[in-house]
């Protein structure tokens, strides 16, 4: 399904969008009514999901003689499943609405005696088989919910996630049943509906685009049911809006110099990949010179495949004269590691941690308060972790970490004064200012060894670019995760994708967007 022209709902494309949380949206609804007639929202809603379903018959041929399924909750979204079945039945589709449980609200006991009125067919039972139906619609339960799927909804759930991944055309309104809003996590650990597609309304949520929001969701459409969203958004998409300004211009008069020198950390005895793929990215991300300083023995005299790395010992080596370091990957936990990691934190030059000696600072009080001084003085470090090592340095666990991602992050760059990178479906990208914003790009293609590594040279890359921190993030995880989604729809993904083949997709990417002559 793709929005025509003058519809009432747009899709989500490369725009920065506000990401509302639930009492942002609760606020917005409760002033919305108050200047709107009743039951505006409610009947707005419905029409933007009905015109949704009408639009997708248009690519859909099979399915447009179908009858459509609506399941209807007790409350609310119930009440927008009922507006919708019943605009589509007066469009001449043939609609069934399942309502388990009479609706409540004062706008969904309207929205049910429109429904009645038009002589929209209503069942208090599922069917046997979906089988003579084309979509389904999930209208069970909304942002607000905040119980497991319980009885015949949860039966009803299991059906509708078993037939989008069977069959597809399953269709959320607002939300997939069971799934919060504000996480993207599963309400009370409980299961979640999956869909195909999923309207939202007013605008998009953080839990559509992060943690199992993502899978769930499928795809996206916004309907703002004509209202204007925050104008200072507490969390945003990221988008290339935030961070395209930062690409320093390549005039013809530049040189290597003007790109800046990066210096990449790490390589103990034995582990010497990591760095290196770290490296040949950060060549791809245009930072103008790039130096690997290994840790350890046996590391080669230079790459073959790029000559232009330049090799060294880290003790020979003065990493005070670069413009950017990029510190962890491969490096080991050894008292050495450490004491490398030490007199990075108090150069005074733009510094990643990621991997081994973000472990370092998860152990060690000394570092972590390195690190943060650095945040007190306006010099953060960017931290890039995973969710497990992310839990290491809250001093918590992955699972925590994962039932609320925003939260963690937010925690992240508060406690270390820190831009935090939590990599993840939906990476959370949050500043100790406050500033949060939610990635969209990305797929399973990067769930492999050696795609963090890569992440890493890229944002340090930018960093010697002069990028400042917090957008050098934005940048490096939305690059990062569109090239796996480029490589993916050209086959070399998900399954079997390899992290080093990511850097020519990157680079690629930038000088299209970013330096063409009709970049955008």
């Amino acid at each position: 399904m793709t929005a025509p022209q003058h519809s009432p709902y747009f899709t989500v494309k490369d725009d920065s969008i506000a990401l509302l949380t639930f009492n942002e949206l609760r606020a917005l609804e409760t002033r919305a009514a108050a200047a709107q007639p009743p039951h505006t929202l409610m009947a707005r809603a419905g029409a933007a999901a009905a015109q949704c379903l009408l639009d997708a018959f248009e690519h859909d041929p099979e399915a447009r003689d179908l009858p459509v399924w609506v399941v209807a909750g007790p409350g609310n979204n119930g009440g927008d499943a009922l507006v919708m079945a019943e605009r589509l039945h007066r469009a001449g589709v043939k609609v069934r609405v399942c309502m388990p449980i009479e609706v409540k609200p004062d706008d969904a006991r309207w929205a049910l005696d429109i429904a009645r009125q038009a002589g929209v067919p209503i069942d208090t039972e599922p069917p046997a088989s979906f089988d003579d139906y084309g979509w389904l619609v999930d209208g069970m339960f909304g942002i607000g919910a905040t119980r497991l799927l319980e009885g015949v909804f949860a039966t009803i759930a299991a059906s509708l996630s078993r037939r989008a991944q069977e069959h597809g055309r399953v269709f959320a309104l607002d939300i997939p049943s069971g799934l919060n809003s504000d996480t993207g996590a599963p309400v009370a650990n409980g299961e979640a509906v999956r869909t195909t597609d999923t309207i939202t309304f007013i605008g998009a949520k953080p839990g559509h685009f992060t943690a199992q929001g993502r899978d769930l969701c499928g795809t996206l459409f916004v309907a703002t049911l004509e209202l204007d969203a925050p104008a200072a958004p507490s969390i945003v998409l990221n988008a290339p809006a935030l961070f395209a300004a930062q690409f320093p211009p390549r005039d013809n008069a530049t040189n290597k110099g003007s790109f800046g020198t990066l210096a990449v950390i790490g390589g103990d005895t034995g582990m010497c990949g990591a760095p290196v793929l770290a490296a040949r990215m950060a060549l791809y991300g245009g930072a103008g010179k790039v130096n690997v300083a290994f840790l350890g023995e046996g590391f080669p005299p230079y790459d073959p495949p790029h000559p232009e790395l330049m090799l060294h010992p880290v003790d020979d080596f003065k990493l005070d004269k670069m413009d950017a370091l990029s510190i962890g990957c491969g490096m080991g936990k050894s008292d050495r590691a450490k004491k490398v990691l030490a007199d990075v934190l108090k150069l005074d030059v733009p510094a990643l941690l990621d991997a081994d000696a973000l472990n370092l600072v998860s152990t060690d009080d000394a570092l972590a308060a390195e690190v943060s001084a650095r945040g007190a003085k306006g010099d953060p470090c960017v931290l890039t972790p995973h969710p497990l090592e992310a839990a290491r340095l809250l001093n918590t666990d992955a699972k925590t970490v994962q039932a609320d991602r925003l939260n963690a992050a937010r925690q992240l760059a508060a406690r270390y004064g820190a831009i935090a990178v939590l990599k993840g479906s939906g990476t959370v990208i949050a500043a100790p200012d406050g500033r949060i914003a939610v990635n969209p790009t990305g797929n399973a293609g990067l769930a492999t060894g050696g795609t963090g590594d890569v992440l890493g040279g890229l944002i340090g890359a930018l960093l010697a670019q002069k990028f400042s921190p917090y957008e050098a993030a934005l940048a490096g995880v939305w690059l990062h995760g569109l090239a796996a989604e480029n490589l993916t729809d050209d086959g070399t993904g998900p399954a079997g994708l390899t992290a080093g083949e990511l850097a020519p997709v990157v680079r690629s990417l930038i000088n299209r967007r970013f330096y063409g002559k009709h970049a955008r």
